[in-house]
């Protein structure tokens, strides 16, 4: 150690121009470094003195340490290239610029960690559509991977590694995984077209046609995933259909326009009874319910005339969807009633039954 100290101590007393001089420039980056550091932090502290009681910055607190730590790293990064630039180190430049794109690749996904809730904030919660919604999940999930990666491929090219071969096997390897997860992949775009589309949206009463046997066909939707879809039925059992599955099937909507929908319920009445009479008594059960409307009030037509009974369809407006079921069954069981004692008769399938007796003539006896 002492040998190599003074081997350098010789060196700088047989020509102490060659170190002075380097050693004077390497001082002065320094000194306009701090310089540059102290007057950035005076003007910056004056601007936020000035300016951070206004509405924009109290609700981003983040913006002056966002742009104090931008000042700080462009005046420690351009010290730093000029340093290197005095000492001509090729190994140390690539080395430097390398992790320099690197380092932009961290501060650029800081910054838009913050300016994706801002656009959250500011332009998608004001918009009807969830278009925008969707592009700021996906970017918010996928944006770190785009920026890293890109990043890693300028770093490499500047250390002077070739690229070209890495990303071509990349492309080869996701042709493969998309072969392998295809379905995947088809749900992830499915759902995304599901939210863009709206054919339904969270708490909508939709018809369910994968539902078990022997249970309720139709349900709320509880949440719209970029995979699949959950919805719950009437039986609170919670079905997960894939986004990929619900694409291809017609979607029923009970909610999407409006709250009222019309419910139509059979009946059928002998051929013996007073249509009327029949027509009148199913409109007044009808209307005992209060969840049905008055306006358009219950209607009853014939339907069409079957091999023992007249029948007939009552249609009615109710303003809650899911009270469907709850109509259909409460008139349903009031008819019932209603008809036994009014004596209007429910017929059942009948069957007449003739029968023909023929007298047996005794043929004359043959000679």
């Amino acid at each position: 150690m002492e040998q190599y100290i003074k081997k350098i101590y010789e060196k700088i007393t047989a020509n102490p121009e060659a170190f002075l001089i380097p050693a004077t420039k390497v001082a002065g980056i320094f000194l306009a470094a701090i310089l540059l550091w102290w007057c950035f932090n005076l003007v910056l502290r004056r601007i936020r003195r000035r300016l951070e009681h206004r509405p924009f910055f109290e609700r981003n607190d983040y913006m002056f340490p966002l742009i104090k730590k931008a000042g700080h790293y462009t005046i420690l990064i351009v010290a730093a290239a000029r340093l290197l630039d005095l000492f001509r180190a090729p190994l140390l430049e690539k080395l430097f610029y390398a992790a320099l794109v690197i380092f932009m690749a961290s501060f650029v996904q800081s910054f838009l960690k913050h300016l994706v809730p801002w656009l959250e904030r500011t332009l998608a919660s004001k918009t009807e559509t969830k278009v925008d919604n969707v592009i700021l999940d996906l970017f918010k999930s996928f944006s770190g991977v785009i920026i890293y990666g890109t990043a890693s491929v300028f770093a490499l090219d500047l250390l002077g590694l070739n690229v070209m071969p890495l990303v071509a096997g990349a492309g080869v390897a996701g042709l493969a995984i998309g072969f392998a997860a295809k379905d995947t992949l088809s749900n992830l775009i499915a759902g995304v077209l599901l939210i863009i589309d709206r054919p339904f949206e969270v708490g909508d009463r939709i018809e369910v046609w994968s539902a078990p046997t022997n249970s309720a066909t139709w349900g709320d939707v509880i949440d719209i995933g970029l995979r699949a879809t959950k919805i719950r039925t009437t039986d609170n059992i919670v079905i997960v259909i894939p986004n990929n599955e619900i694409m291809r099937r017609d979607i029923i909507n009970y909610t999407a326009i409006t709250s009222h929908i019309r419910v139509r319920i059979g009946i059928g009445i002998a051929y013996e009874a007073d249509v009327r009479r029949a027509k009148d008594a199913i409109v007044r059960i009808a209307l005992e319910l209060d969840w049905v409307m008055r306006d358009p009030a219950p209607k009853v037509v014939v339907k069409s005339f079957g091999e023992s009974a007249v029948n007939l369809e009552a249609r009615v407006w109710i303003k809650e969807p899911r009270r469907r079921i709850d109509t259909i069954s409460q008139i349903t069981d009031r008819v019932k009633e209603v008809f036994q004692k009014e004596g209007i008769e429910i017929p059942y399938p009948k069957r007449d039954i003739f029968i023909k007796r023929e007298e047996i003539v005794p043929r004359p006896a043959t000679q």
